[in-house]
């Protein structure tokens, strides 16, 4: 991948073929997930995560969730959406105006929590380190391959935005 950078009013980056391909492979198990019946999704804890629970109260919990969530879903389906419409499936350049740079902030972060949750990374633990023997090259790594790589994905788009950020107050 070539990272993010500012260019005028856009901020661009270029995706090999497999990048885009596991972007596309994510953005669809995150959609497939958050489109679920409850039943099917019911105690998942990644819904947990993507969707709170706004309160340690349960019945105001309860209440909260029955009046974000459906919004909450909504918003995080658009943010699909547009990335998945800016994302070239072959690999290619994203080339990204400012609406669309925040959907990708959004859905990266949704990413990323999807899949710390999965592997157990959460605000009070420190991802583990990859293994550079290739001993840890199982599903685990993988996953914990792509968890990092999203990460500085999601780093270079934060850092682009904030260079165009320099004279406005």
């Amino acid at each position: 991948m070539k990272p993010f950078r500012r260019r005028g009013d856009a901020v661009v980056a270029r995706f090999v073929d497999a990048e885009a391909s596991i972007v596309g492979l994510l953005l669809d198990q995150l959609e497939q997930l958050l489109t679920a019946d409850a039943e099917d999704a019911g105690g998942d804890p990644v819904l947990d995560r993507l969707l709170p629970a706004g309160h340690e109260d349960l019945e105001v919990a309860a209440d909260y969730r029955e009046l974000t969530e459906s919004a909450l879903r909504e918003g995080k389906a658009d943010d699909l959406a547009l990335v998945r419409a800016t994302l070239p499936p072959q690999g290619g350049e994203v080339r990204l105006d400012a609406d669309q740079a925040r959907a990708w902030l959004r859905t990266t972060n949704d990413l990323r929590l999807a899949l710390g949750t999965r592997l157990g990374i959460s605000a009070e633990t420190e991802p583990p380190e990859i293994d550079p023997s290739g001993d840890g090259t199982g599903e685990e790594g993988s996953q914990l391959t792509v968890y990092y790589w999203l990460t500085a994905v999601q780093g270079s788009l934060v850092d682009a935005l904030a260079a165009g950020l320099g004279g406005r107050r």
